[in-house]
């Protein structure tokens, strides 16, 4: 991979700088894809004494990046100071993570870039600071239909036991119900397996498509939204091709053997995907957004306040998702 890794800081008070600081450390160790930290480098350096961490920095532009990277840790600054410390976002904490984020789809869009790869964000934080959007996965959306019509965003996580995508993502049970569709659950599967054909390499990508109630509904005694909304979608995806089955009760989807018969698990909602896949693969799954223009990843994980600045978190998460973003930009279609 010719270009960088965009790295955005995500909450400064969180684990993001302990985990890239880390990640950094290992570089030559895992033989690492060359990334770059979206942020204030001043921040990232307190950090790095705080943990005791021998790190030199150096502020680059994206492009000189890759050239720095086996002796120095490139900074590409957004011009916004975090002040907040390990545990306790302050007033910069909302500005600093969102105009790393902007950069870095900036920098992935005008080429500069390879990849974007997220570390946490403390939504409550953005929140407060007039955040509109559920989450990462709708904000990036909006940032990339600025530059370029997209479908929608899917949101998948990643691991190499399981993989999963749920159909409603950030939304209460309430909110899930009203969104599901057999039209959105068809559109949520094209692109699976348009990206596990892309990016994954998978020629023939199978999908297992979960009911929604206990059991798929039992024939229509446990809820009808299986055989009126999810069934019907099934039909269709299998009319055009697809390699699809369902609907399938949940509960008996995910254990070894049924692993096996297929790459990706399309859920109804939130809690049906990442339960087990957070169960499964904690500490090395990756959070993939799928039907953007650009590649962007991310740990699976939140900014843990409590033990940021510690020395305690783990940065396996986000190494895979170094990785895997470095992997699904060398089989970009060209």
């Amino acid at each position: 991979m010719a270009q960088p890794l965009a790295l955005t800081s995500g909450e400064p008070a969180g684990i993001g700088p302990d985990i890239t600081l880390k990640a950094w450390l290992r570089r030559d160790e895992l033989k690492l894809p060359a990334f770059y930290w979206l942020g204030d480098a001043a921040s990232l350096d307190r950090r790095a004494k705080a943990l005791g961490l021998n790190v030199r920095l150096v502020e680059v532009r994206p492009e000189d990046a890759v050239g720095t990277f086996a002796q120095a840790l490139p900074i590409v600054p957004t011009g916004w100071a975090a002040t907040a410390g390990p545990g306790h976002p302050d007033d910069s904490s909302a500005g600093a993570a969102m105009a790393s984020i902007r950069q870095a789809v900036a920098d992935v869009i005008a080429g500069r870039a390879g990849a974007v790869v997220t570390n946490p964000i403390a939504k409550n934080v953005l929140y407060r600071a007039g955040f509109c959007h559920p989450g990462h996965t709708e904000y990036l959306a909006e940032l990339a239909a600025t530059n370029t019509s997209i479908p929608q965003p899917v949101m998948m996580l990643w691991s190499p036991a399981l993989a999963v995508v749920p159909v409603t993502i950030h939304v209460s049970i309430r909110e899930a119900l009203a969104q599901l569709s057999t039209d959105l659950i068809v559109t949520t599967a094209r692109i699976v397996v348009d990206s596990l054909k892309s990016r994954f390499g998978i020629a023939r990508p199978r999908l297992a498509i979960s009911g929604l109630n206990p059991h798929a509904g039992e024939d229509g005694s446990l809820g009808t939204e299986d055989q009126t909304i999810v069934a019907p979608a099934v039909d269709i995806l299998r009319k055009q091709g697809f390699d699809v089955r369902g609907p399938l009760p949940a509960d008996t989807m995910f254990h070894e053997a049924a692993r096996q018969t297929y790459d990706c698990a399309i859920c109804m909602y939130h809690d049906q995907a990442l339960i087990p896949i957070k169960t499964l693969a904690f500490e090395d799954a990756v959070n993939v957004t799928l039907g953007l223009p650009f590649i962007r990843t991310s740990p699976d994980h939140g900014t843990a306040f409590d033990i940021a600045g510690t020395g305690k978190a783990n940065p396996s998460s986000l190494i895979a998702a170094l990785r895997l973003a470095a992997r699904m930009a060398d089989a970009r279609p060209t």
